[in-house]
């Protein structure tokens, strides 16, 4: 008996050491209403637990613990990623945070900036922030601007498709990723280099699992493989960088200005211009957020689409008679088209609900800050759970259920849909994500279908959803590409 009772002590003074050595810093002249929660162990914190749920088949268990332990409170304290944080899980808090620039600014671990870059978007200052971020969402955001790249996405779309028929069994997502990379690959750099591309989009699947890994820098662990990659990633973007300037040195003609170009030309209001490291943290940044959504994403709808019969023929229904109203003589899509795209832009909506592709950012408290009765310490960090907010079945009847007809009629409140966050922040290559994956599913819905190998495949959930197998399978045609 005293055994038990003093180990009961030693693993309360162990859960208490966290407690013990952040709040204590905590001013004393200050009332602090902290949200309830608890730091975990030492120094890994709640890490083990969250790494654990979301290796299991039941990812929401980790939020559902501290909703059975504390209640439906919306902020939940924990210690994660290395630092006391606070866990922000209802919609109007959300969007608190995402929007009120003036009590918060990015929080990503030190981990994650060192694997994604300091002079990257995670790791800028806000006038930085908002200096880069106009130089670079031009070319990938509004629709006028989205349509000169319509003809390229459309003519990679339909060879893929065409090639992926005869291939036989393929990795779907694999396959997709590649043809998503090779896309913005080609908005950035101007490149289709084949040996460019592959080394980029095999080294950023390692950079990915590291990004939520716990940041073990050993051989053996996800981050430590990361980082290995980050520096590939770096000499070979370069390499590029160093002959796109022996190009301006000789004066070699360029054809058309890309994203290379501009992060070349711009300069601030003191005539300064970035030099090749912010250059290529910005691209490397760029270029991974580029093509993972909207790779994993279209293999979720199309997924979706196919797991549903109903789903599947309304939505090419839709397709059809897109193509059916055309003027005999155009060819390809047009973004009038893209736009009559109703229903299929509920799939969408409802694939990036459903799946939650980032499941979290980052912020830090610039200051305390009162929210729905909580106070958030100054530098402390805070989570935003977008899962929690996608799956409320207080918003979203049966959450679970892929059903795009929920849309029919209903518009989100502010802070119920964030699939590319919010605020000054917003992800700058969601139009370009939309337009890519309308895109691929019309040329699929129009002729195409996918078999799986495995439908009963199990999940992984970091970093991001998708099947084990990476969606093994065959692209049938099923009839012959009238476009």
């Amino acid at each position: 008996m005293g055994c038990f009772c003093g180990l009961l002590g030693v693993i309360y003074v162990l859960r208490s050491v966290n407690w013990w050595y952040y709040e204590r810093k905590l001013d004393e002249n200050v009332k602090y209403k902290l949200p309830p929660g608890d730091f975990g162990w030492p120094f890994i914190g709640n890490m083990w637990s969250f790494l654990r749920a979301f290796k299991t088949s039941n990812p929401e268990s980790f939020i559902s613990y501290f909703v059975t332990r504390y209640g439906h409170t919306g902020l939940y304290r924990v210690h994660m990623f290395g630092s006391p944080s606070i866990i922000v899980t209802t919609a109007e808090a959300c969007r608190r945070v995402l929007t009120d620039d003036e009590a918060f600014k990015p929080g990503w671990p030190t981990s994650t900036v060192n694997l994604i870059g300091k002079n990257s978007f995670l790791g800028i200052s806000d006038e930085d922030h908002r200096r880069l971020r106009k130089l670079t969402a031009a070319p990938v955001n509004g629709h006028e601007t989205l349509s000169m790249y319509m003809s390229y996405i459309e003519d990679n779309v339909i060879t893929a498709l065409d090639k992926w028929a005869n291939m036989g069994q393929i990795e779907f997502l694999t396959e997709i990723r590649k043809l998503t990379f090779k896309i913005i690959i080609y908005i950035f750099l101007s490149s289709e280099s084949e040996p460019v591309m592959e080394a980029l989009e095999r080294e950023y699947t390692n950079l990915n699992y590291g990004v939520r890994a716990m940041a073990i820098n050993i051989p053996g662990f996800a981050y430590h493989k990361a980082l290995k990659a980050r520096k590939k990633l770096v000499s070979t973007l370069q390499s590029v960088v160093d002959q796109r300037r022996e190009q301006r040195r000789s004066n070699q003609p360029i054809d058309k200005k890309d994203m290379m170009d501009a992060l070349m030309d711009v300069e601030d209001e003191n005539g300064r211009r970035l030099n090749d490291d912010e250059i290529i943290d910005v691209l490397l940044m760029y270029l991974n957020a580029g093509h993972e959504s909207s790779g994993h994403i279209t293999m979720w709808a199309t997924l979706f689409l196919q797991k549903h019969p109903d789903i599947f023929k309304r939505a090419k229904a839709e397709q059809e008679e897109i193509v059916r109203k055309r003027s005999p003589d155009q060819k390809g899509l047009t973004l009038k088209e893209v736009r009559q795209m109703v229903y299929l832009d509920k799939v969408i909506d409802e694939t990036l609900r459903v799946i939650t592709f980032s499941l979290t950012v980052f912020r830090e408290a610039k200051k305390d800050v009162n929210i729905c009765g909580y106070t958030i310490p100054q530098g402390w960090k805070v989570l935003v759970w977008f899962r929690s907010v996608h799956l409320d079945p207080e918003t979203y009847v049966d959450p679970m259920k892929f059903d795009p007809s929920r849309w029919d009629g209903f518009t989100p409140k502010a802070g119920n849909f964030l699939p590319f966050g919010g605020g000054s922040r917003l992800c700058p290559g969601n139009d370009l994500a939309k337009l890519e994956i309308a895109i691929f599913l019309h040329y699929f819905l129009l002729n195409y279908e996918l078999e799986r190998c495995n439908p009963a495949c199990p999940l992984m959930y970091l970093p991001h959803s998708r099947p084990k197998d990476n969606c093994l399978g065959r692209i049938n045609r099923v009839s012959t590409p009238n476009e």
